[in-house]
């Protein structure tokens, strides 16, 4: 019996594309089912990224790379990362300016001080005063202008 009935034909046929659909998934795409979707496809060599879409640069189409064609934005994970490292680093360049204030506090409270010890010095006290609050002051102004950098200049 050489000749082929149509059912064998058909099931030799389907067996086929199977198995070529699954060589084209091993070799494209076997590496999606284990990370993000996101860093799958940024990182193969055959997307290229256009504005907030992504296509596929070969013309192979199968049914698993078809996950290349998912319309996301293509930076979110660079971007979110870049954005958390600007709150982050602002945060820190504010806690200076709560560093400035415990600093004024600090020198007004050693005038007082000063003056109850001994009154006769209040002129001397008031003016080294005067330039410890602006020393103080401008450190404050200057860690807000670092962290205003941070957020709007970078």
């Amino acid at each position: 019996m050489t000749s082929r009935t149509p059912i064998r034909e058909y099931r030799n046929r389907a067996v086929h594309r199977i198995g070529s659909a699954y060589e084209d998934f091993v070799r494209t795409g076997s590496l999606s089912l284990f990370r993000p979707i996101s860093a799958t496809v940024l990182s193969r060599p055959e997307v290229r990224t256009g504005e907030g879409k992504l296509a596929l640069v070969s013309g192979t189409q199968s049914p698993f790379s078809q996950i290349a064609l998912r319309e996301f934005q293509t930076s979110a994970v660079s971007r979110d990362i870049d954005t958390a490292a600007k709150f982050i680093g602002a945060g820190a360049a504010t806690v200076g300016v709560a560093g400035s204030g415990a600093g004024i506090g600090t020198v007004f409270g050693s005038l007082i001080i000063g003056y109850a010890r001994n009154p006769s010095l209040k002129q001397q006290l008031f003016s080294y005063a005067i330039l410890g609050f602006a020393l103080s002051e401008a450190m404050g102004l200057f860690c807000l202008m670092v962290a205003f950098l941070i957020l709007f200049a970078m």
